[in-house]
């Protein structure tokens, strides 16, 4: 027996939503759910938009820039225009204290908790970032380890 169209894809979208639903949202927009023109319908036209890496990336800065942020980037994936990460870079100092009461503390050993955690990593830089793999969220610091460089938005699988 052959599905419709319509069954299959609603069994894609019950099948997606799961890792779609459980990704933090920033400003209303969501990784793995909100398309490009709600992000433009809701910040309006960005500042310069390019393509790297095969995604479409919208940036807003400057006169553009959003609201507590110098630069936000939404990527896109090319196809179904349907936001992947989102990469805020805060204008204000934001540090560590403020994070942790914000997303949640450092996870325990043993298994993880069921409310939203970080690990403690380090990028190839010897840059300190906090992974929170509930939330499809990870935050870099600046050099000092102590204020926020950039918070990266995506989906929870992405984060893995």
């Amino acid at each position: 027996p052959c599905m419709t169209y319509e069954e299959s894809v609603s069994i894609r979208r019950r099948t997606a939503l799961p890792t779609a639903a459980s990704a933090k949202k920033w400003q209303g927009i969501e990784p793995g759910v909100t398309k490009r023109d709600e992000v433009t319908q809701k910040f309006g036209e960005p500042s310069r938009v390019v393509t790297a890496e095969g995604k479409e990336i919208i940036a807003y800065f400057g006169k553009e820039a959003i609201k507590g942020t110098s630069q936000a980037q939404f990527k896109l994936d090319p196809a179904s225009k349907v936001v992947e990460r989102i990469d805020v870079f805060p204008g204000p100092v934001i540090d560590k204290e403020t994070i942790e009461n914000s997303y949640g503390k450092a996870c325990p050993n043993g298994p993880p908790p069921s409310t939203p955690c970080f690990l403690k990593k380090m990028t190839d830089e010897f840059r300190t970032y906090y992974l929170y793999p509930r939330l499809g969220l990870a935050i870099f610091f600046n050099e000092d380890g102590k204020t926020v460089h950039s918070l990266i938005f995506t989906t929870q699988k992405a984060a893995k």
